[in-house]
């Protein structure tokens, strides 16, 4: 019989053993001290932890121990578990009741038995073959399910031959070690789940984060990739800061968590994207808006065309009379001239509209002259400047094809990202991801954006 300084003792290690299970976060390790604290506060010679498979029709090892024989396997041991999983239901469909880990799990019951060799109501003769082949003895059991918050079964805690303090004879599992074990079951169970549930939702936020990404690189093909390059690199780049041992940063460390956090941090740097109107993320010409204009342009020169042929063959006709052919054939080679200097133009203004090229200060004033001193008569009917003063600015851009306003637009993206991303109620161990993910364009001379800071004024992470 139990003492009561034994269950007083062991009732405060279960104690002890529900804060720590409480603060692991490695599932691996947990899993472990399960198990070992149920083999502590039960005096068991061996144990089994088993989990129920995601279609729930089978038992996985996870941890196995037995510390007389000294047998490792699974967890954090360099020793994997080779064995086959234990099915839940026969070839027939029926409940495999002939196997106590799997009874356990079916029917969400403790079982508790003296000696294994001398029990008509399941199938030990994997028992006994191991047994066998170890010179083991294998004699009491018990097996304890593991409960989560809604009472389904997610695993099978089995322990082996309880070998009581200062003594090496086997007994039974007493009734103190049956309530200790079922305590420690429902306790591990909690801390499975909670685990289990972290990282479900870790693995839905990130989820959440590369749908929001994807829509980002799918809006231009000119940076497609990007949002998952960034991540990738910064992860890169933190482990190389992390396993330096000389320079400014030997002794700047980020653990689990600080890795994390700016991994978060990376996969949102630039969220802010998707306030970005994709005709100026994807602007290709410097026309470009929702269509690129240069078609209009090329309309208008088209009407200017026709206006030059038109007018020379009311001049031409008005001639007919006197047959002046010598007039006639200057109106016909003025007609050509201005429309070699109107296609001139146009092709000009084509290859301008690409942006390749840095552009020099005589083209630039020929596109203000194009734009100024030719007139043509809209479709209202109102005489107007050929190029708008819009188009000028648009075609003006020395290089590349933004203009000032629009970079601008495109570079508040990260003041969008940041307000975006202020407005999440980050728990404390992302609250620093704003901070990271808005400092991106920051550089260490205080010439980046939006805020302009220096590097004593920003974080190592940002």
């Amino acid at each position: 019989m139990d003492s009561i300084e034994d269950l007083l003792k062991r009732l405060e290690q279960l104690n002890a053993i529900g804060a720590a299970l409480s603060k692991e976060r490695d599932i691996t390790r947990l899993l472990e001290s399960i198990l070992i604290a149920a083999k502590t506060i039960t005096h068991a010679d061996g144990g089994t932890l088993y989990r129920v498979t995601p279609d729930g029709e089978q038992l996985q090892f996870e941890i196995l121990r037995t510390d007389s024989l000294h047998i490792a396997m699974g967890g954090t041991s360099e020793k994997s578990i080779n064995f086959p999983n234990l099915p839940l239901k026969d070839v027939n469909g029926r409940a495999n009741d002939s196997l106590v880990a799997a009874y356990t799990a079916i029917h969400n019951q403790t079982v508790n038995i003296a000696d294994a060799y001398n029990e008509p109501n399941f199938d030990f003769s994997g028992t006994r073959q191991f047994d066998e082949r170890t010179g083991y003895r294998s004699q009491s059991f018990l097996a304890v399910p593991m409960k989560d918050h809604e009472g389904d079964v997610i695993g099978v805690l089995q322990l082996i031959n309880a070998i009581p303090p200062g003594t090496k004879t086997v007994v039974p599992f007493s009734m103190a070690d049956q309530s200790l074990a079922e305590s420690l079951a429902s306790q591990a169970a909690i801390a499975i789940t909670n685990r289990n549930l972290m990282v479900q939702l870790e693995t839905l936020f990130e989820s959440f984060i590369s749908l929001i990404n994807l829509a980002i690189d799918e809006k231009s093909h000119y940076t497609g990739g990007h949002c998952q390059r960034v991540p990738a690199l910064t992860m890169m780049l933190a482990e190389a800061v992390n396993a330096t041992n000389d320079g400014p940063l030997a002794h700047f460390t980020m653990d689990e968590r600080d890795r994390y956090e700016l991994k978060i941090a990376g996969l949102l740097h630039d969220c802010g994207k998707v306030t970005t109107p994709v005709h100026v993320v994807d602007k290709s010409t410097k026309l470009q808006t929702l269509f690129d204009r240069i078609d209009l342009v090329d309309t208008r020169f088209e009407v200017l065309k026709r206006d030059v042929e038109i007018s020379a063959l009311r001049e031409q006709l008005a001639l007919r009379d006197v047959k002046d052919a010598t007039a006639e054939a200057q109106i016909s080679s003025g007609c050509r001239a201005a429309i070699e200097v109107l296609d001139s133009n146009r092709n000009f203004l084509r290859e301008v509209n690409k942006g390749a090229e840095f552009m020099k200060d005589a083209d630039l004033v020929r596109v203000i002259e194009i734009g100024g001193e030719r007139r043509w008569r809209n479709a209202h009917g109102v005489e107007t400047d050929f190029l708008s003063s819009d188009e000028i600015e648009n075609l003006t851009v020395r290089g590349g094809t933004l203009t000032s306003a629009e970079r601008d637009t495109i570079n508040y993206h990260i003041v969008a990202t940041i307000k975006m991303l202020e407005q999440l109620p980050w728990p404390k161990h992302l609250r620093n991801v704003p901070e990271y993910a808005g400092g991106h364009h920051e550089r260490m001379d205080g010439k980046g954006y939006p805020k302009g800071l220096t590097r004593d004024q920003m974080s190592v992470q940002a």
